[in-house]
């Protein structure tokens, strides 16, 4: 039985399983009817034009696996950024665990989205901002008509949280191969403040693939810090959707680090819906073998005296693929907006493939806008240079790739993820070097 067929036929068997109310019922079945109609993604669509899930798709994964598959912390640990304090919410093969999790309610929300599906008092919230800005898309609605559980987080006006919050998928592979829909709502309200971590982590070598939706509200005056570490092992796959809707004065910023997996995809949307808004997309992309990685980002400003940042970097070695399909839709009411998107990739292998897409689509005639593309080789007399004084070839090639980086780095305010994605970078790179970024 094909993939599409089967979770079709286990829809009805899944409603049946969980707890859900009338208003969720409706949305997740209008869900439903969205994917069957629309099926899974292919090349014959423009924005999947460069990225195939034909290969992945093949596998039989389990949709509902095993609950009652632990870990031990212990085994774990090392993906944790365990030098700093934290909360942390913790999922197992798609089940929430308490062991490894530390969450509130302390002033703030930061717990699960299936306490905010079944408690009353969280209603009003999950009705006003549940599936309002995520689009109707095929895996969208995928993971709209299947998810029970993720990261509810609601952080209340004028709260900065004092610690980071770390979100931890890890699948444990004891089911041949594995499919998981995690789901996050995250609703920052007016002068609030908090930083995010996300990572999804296979413990095992069979196959998984992970259709993750999250949805941000980030309210007039917030500030978001988004924080995505993909450094997966080469038998799991990833789309990531992520959708952001910010109000006037607020600022939010993700920063994509994609290192690892088989197939990851990060559709990755803003929504400026107010005046003063900054939204900042930043990434660093280094693979190798036949890994592939295409970021999809979507800046959509709706409103005047508004800004935008892109930077992506990319370095490519082996038989990998990169794609960057950058989009920037400035409106006509969108005066003195100033939007900047930049696109820099770096091919160290002669088979190595980068398709790279900027667009800007402006309706307003006083605005700044801007964007580029560039793909090239290491500087050859830079490296020369290195090595007659006395830096291994290595080395040299690994400070130039650092260097290269340096400008999505710089941006990052969490020092511990800094120090944390800098040693990824390094085993990425497979040198030891004796300083950090």
């Amino acid at each position: 039985m094909e993939l599409r067929e089967k979770i079709l036929s286990s829809y009805v068997a899944f409603e049946d399983s969980v707890n859900i109310n009338s208003d969720l019922h409706e949305i997740r079945t209008k869900a439903l009817q969205n994917f069957e109609k629309l099926g899974f993604p292919t090349k014959k669509l423009e924005a999947w034009k460069y990225t195939s899930l034909n290969s992945i798709l093949k596998e039989d994964y389990s949709i509902f696996p095993d609950r009652d598959a632990s870990v031990e912390f212990a085994d774990v640990k090392k993906y944790f950024i365990h030098e700093i304090d934290s909360y942390k919410i913790v999922f197992v093969d798609g089940k929430y665990s308490s062991f490894l999790s530390t969450t509130t309610h302390d002033g703030k929300d930061v717990c699960l989205l299936s306490a905010a599906f079944s408690k009353e008092k969280y209603r009003p919230i999950v009705e006003k901002y549940f599936n309002k800005i995520a689009k109707q898309d095929n895996l969208t609605s995928l993971n709209t008509a299947f998810a029970t559980e993720g990261a509810f987080i609601h952080i209340p006006k004028n709260v900065e949280v004092e610690k980071p919050i770390q979100i931890i998928n890890f699948t444990t592979g004891k089911e041949h191969a594995t499919m998981l829909q995690p789901r996050n709502l995250i609703v920052v309200e007016q002068n609030a403040h908090v930083q995010i971590i996300e990572r999804h982590q296979n413990l095992n070598d069979n196959a998984v693939l992970t259709n993750a939706v999250t949805e941000i509200y980030t309210d007039t005056h917030a500030t978001v810090d988004y924080y995505k570490i993909q450094n997966d092992n080469n038998d799991a796959s990833l789309v990531d959707n992520t959708y952001i809707e910010q109000q006037k004065e607020s600022t939010c910023s993700v920063h994509t680090f994609s290192f690892g997996g088989n197939i990851t995809r990060n559709n990755l949307n803003f929504y400026q819906k107010g005046e003063h808004i900054n939204s900042i997309l930043k990434g660093i992309t280094i693979i190798e073998g036949k890994q592939h990685v295409d970021h999809h980002t979507l800046v959509n400003h709706i409103e005047p005296n508004c800004e935008s940042h892109q930077d992506y970097k990319g370095i490519y070695a082996n038989r990998s693929t990169g794609v960057f399909n950058g989009k920037v839709i400035v409106e006509k009411e969108a005066q003195k907006t100033n939007a900047y998107q930049q696109n820099n990739n770096v091919l160290i292998s002669d088979k190595a493939t980068i398709n790279a897409k900027p667009q800007l689509e402006i309706f307003a005639d006083d605005v700044k806008c801007s964007h580029g593309c560039t793909i090239g080789q290491l500087d050859d007399q830079a490296l020369f240079y290195m090595q007659q004084r006395g830096i291994p070839k290595k080395e040299a090639k690994a400070l130039l790739m650092y260097a290269f980086a340096n400008t999505v780095l710089e941006s990052v305010k969490i020092p511990q993820v800094k120090k944390r994605i800098t040693k990824l970078i390094a085993n990425k790179l497979g040198v030891n070097i004796g300083f950090e970024l």
